[in-house]
């Protein structure tokens, strides 16, 4: 005799309970896994305000020359607007600037943090010298960044460089230094073969990242902005290119409102 499906009918109240309970349990458990990134990564300053920083080209006592970028770095970076170029002043100061911003929400693409000059400088033979402090923090007109510093070396020159970012019209509450380690690691001599690939991954900066985000309730995706600004090095005190970076900063980045330039985008 072959076998028959159970009818529908045979199934107890207790059974149905426990069917209609445990799907009802499972739908609920998707359903909180679903929103709650939502919920969670939504934490920002109100009172601080949302913006952009503006970058300005027209600075008194400076002459601004803009940069070509190249096609590799445009589609590497994803962004919507890329500013590149030098500001000289007196024909001996010069500040070379950099700022993209990604105005649409990609929840997929992190590659505009993933770039920062710890990861492409050293890349390309860049040295990442050890250097104190390797952070600071600047007041533009009233905003509090976190900005990385770093000085960098290719043959005899040396470069100071600035970089930090903003994202969802706010800075990040911690510092973007997930490359930091691989920097540095790429200025040592590791050991050859595929144990030394390995020892060069580890990367206790960059794996810890996710969790600052998580801890700080600050998501990694949305419209958000790079920003660096770089001068060479004379000698070994590099205190002179510190005050002209950090006098040139509030005069070339001024906080716009967020909203606006953002509808202004999407208008055109």
């Amino acid at each position: 005799m072959s076998a028959r499906p159970p009818n529908i009918h045979q199934c107890s109240p207790a059974k149905t309970r426990n069917v209609f309970a445990t799907t009802f349990l499972l739908s609920l458990a998707v359903l909180s896994v679903g929103s709650f990134p939502r919920f969670w990564y939504s934490k920002t300053d109100s009172l601080q305000g949302y913006f952009w920083l503006a970058e300005q080209n027209q600075m008194p006592g400076w002459h601004y020359q803009e940069l070509p970028v190249s096609q590799a770095a445009e589609a590497v970076l994803a962004a919507d607007k890329i500013v590149n170029g030098e500001f000289e002043k007196d024909g001996q100061a010069v500040v070379r600037v950099f700022s993209a911003k990604r105005y649409s929400e990609q929840e997929s693409q992190f590659d505009m943090f993933s770039h920062t000059p710890d990861r492409c400088w050293t890349s390309v033979g860049w040295r990442l010298e050890p250097a104190t402090p390797e952070f600071i923090e600047l007041e533009l007109k009233g905003i509090t960044m976190k900005l990385e510093r770093r000085i960098f070396a290719t043959g005899t020159h040396r470069e100071l460089v600035y970089f930090g970012a903003l994202v969802g019209g706010q800075p990040l509450p911690y510092r973007l230094d997930p490359h930091l380690s691989i920097g540095i690691k790429r200025g040592e001599k590791l050991p050859a073969g595929i144990f030394g690939k390995m020892l060069g991954a580890i990367d206790a900066r960059f794996f810890s990242w996710p969790w600052k985000s998580f801890v700080n309730r600050r998501p990694l995706n949305g419209p958000k902005q790079f920003i660096r600004v770089s001068t060479s090095v004379f000698g070994n005190d590099a205190r002179d290119a510190d005050r002209l970076l950090t006098d040139f900063l509030p005069h070339w980045l001024v906080p716009v409102d967020y909203r606006q330039e953002l509808g202004q985008w999407r208008r055109h």
